[in-house]
């Protein structure tokens, strides 16, 4: 209705001028009859017969552009090649507004593809520098290994963090790339916590946190890779602020994953934000070494494979964070 409303004004003003003539011609007309002593019945039929054609047409001009907008809503939600395609000019302005348009889709769409190409070469780049970096990481972490010292046992730690962080790049340029890596399939949800919670053994040993998870017999449809991603974040997170604590992971019958620990939690007014990007809180949560992406890229891996993720926190009590793991319908686009 409301569009109804705007073509229709739209469509008065393009004929106020219309008008705005034919009261000055009437109105001219008037005055001459008026001088010669004329009689004005003529006149005044005249004018009726002018104001019915002007009515006529004004009906007329209203359908066509009622049409026209409909068309034009339409178009919106296609590809804008499709839409300036499809424009019809009817004057020589509208001829030439085609035509800029048509300059700077052509100009968007190679600025695009630069874009796109340069996109890649930067994911081409990260992903040979993760796996040439991770090269000299095994070396040092069998040298490491071969001497076990407390002392070693502590590098062992750092190394197991920069590993993190150098993969955390890896991830951080495929999540904002539009290359469609996703693998969805049917897993089971116990081999992929239980392959997270391995990768994780050593730091919850060094940092003296308690795991309790009974395991689970559910599937899930999914993408392992990132779900993966999305269950290391957490725990990363878990050993991270509760140590010396307890960590629970645990599948609930409607299916949902929850990941809980029972440290420093988080502040009221920070929690709508750990999600954000770069947000690092005020309560030392996210301290100063923290980069304030690890909660940023689980929410966006969460997102990319249409998992809702949620967090519940109490400050000194502890933080639960649940993944909705429930079948749903995974878009491959």
């Amino acid at each position: 209705m409301n569009r109804t409303v705007r073509v229709l004004k739209d469509t008065l003003k393009q004929f106020t001028i219309a008008f705005m003539v034919f009261l000055i011609i009437t109105i001219v007309d008037a005055v001459v009859f008026w001088l010669y002593n004329s009689i004005f019945e003529p006149l005044f039929y005249a004018s009726l017969i002018c104001v019915a054609f002007l009515l006529v047409l004004f009906v007329m001009y209203f359908l066509i552009n009622l049409r026209n907008d409909s068309n034009r809503e339409h178009l919106k939600n296609t590809d804008e090649r499709e839409w300036i395609n499809n424009l019809e000019p009817k004057t020589l302005a509208e001829e030439d507004y085609c035509e800029m348009l048509k300059t700077v889709l052509k100009k968007f769409t190679e600025y695009d593809l630069t874009n796109e190409t340069e996109k890649q070469n930067m994911l081409d780049y990260y992903t040979s520098w993760v796996h040439q970096i991770k090269t000299p990481i095994s070396v040092m972490r069998l040298e490491l290994k071969s001497n076990d010292t407390e002392e070693n046992r502590v590098l062992l730690g750092e190394l197991f963090r920069i590993e993190r962080y150098v993969d955390m790049v890896l991830q951080y340029v495929r999540l904002d790339s539009n290359t469609n890596d996703l693998v969805i399939g049917e897993y089971p949800l116990d081999d992929i916590i239980r392959e997270c919670i391995r990768k994780y053994a050593s730091q919850f040993i060094s940092a003296k946190v308690k795991l309790e998870y009974e395991g689970t017999d559910k599937e899930v449809i999914t993408d392992r890779k990132w779900l993966s991603v999305i269950i290391e974040q957490l725990l990363s997170n878990a050993v991270k602020y509760a140590p010396e604590g307890k960590v629970e992971i645990k599948v609930t019958d409607d299916n949902k994953l929850i990941v809980e620990d029972n440290g420093i939690g988080i502040r009221p007014e920070d929690l709508p934000r750990v999600f954000e990007k770069g947000y690092t809180g005020n309560n030392g949560r996210l301290g100063m070494n923290s980069s304030g992406l690890g909660l940023y890229l689980s929410k966006k891996a969460a997102d990319k494979i249409k998992v809702p993720i949620s967090v519940e926190s109490e400050l000194s009590k502890g933080t639960k964070f649940t993944l909705d793991l429930n079948k749903r319908e995974l878009l491959k686009d």
